[in-house]
């Protein structure tokens, strides 16, 4: 790869922040993929950080709306998506209150609804096992699917 400036890197990391939320740990790496050295990664960051382009708290709340109301996931594996992107405990607790709990408990519902609607006729038991671990996949606490099955 040619040589860039960090100007021209940053310009770049703007363009890719501004695209789409992202997250501290997204940014570093794909700033060490480009080969920056860490004073380089550290000043683009502040940089990013002090023009509002960077909000680790704006990442997590967009990534709950996303995943929740777009992909329906549960909070289970919405939690271990904010942990892989390494957010603190503190604004995933504050990012989750951005799931209404009776969205929550609708969706669960639904996906109940949807998935017995297309299962087969036959073993009860084989369809609700096959139900609660396509729930326990999508995220969903076992208490929480018990309690709608």
């Amino acid at each position: 790869m040619a040589y860039q400036s960090i100007e021209d890197v940053t310009r770049k990391m703007e363009h890719y922040c501004a695209y789409q939320e992202r997250s501290h740990y997204q940014v570093e790496k794909k700033l060490r993929e480009m080969q920056m050295i860490p004073e380089a990664i550290d000043h683009i960051i502040l940089h990013l950080l002090r023009h509002d382009f960077l909000n680790e708290e704006r990442f997590a709340r967009a990534y709950v709306r996303g995943k929740f109301y777009q992909n329906q996931w549960g909070k289970r594996k919405i939690i271990n998506g904010l942990y892989q992107h390494k957010i603190h405990q503190k604004l995933i607790d504050k990012a989750l209150s951005e799931i209404d709990e009776e969205d929550y408990q609708h969706t669960i519902r639904q996906l109940i609804d949807k998935k017995k609607a297309r299962s087969k006729a036959g073993n009860s038991y084989t369809n609700r096992q096959k139900l609660i671990k396509y729930l326990l996949q999508k995220g969903y606490a076992f208490e929480d699917i018990i309690e709608y099955l």
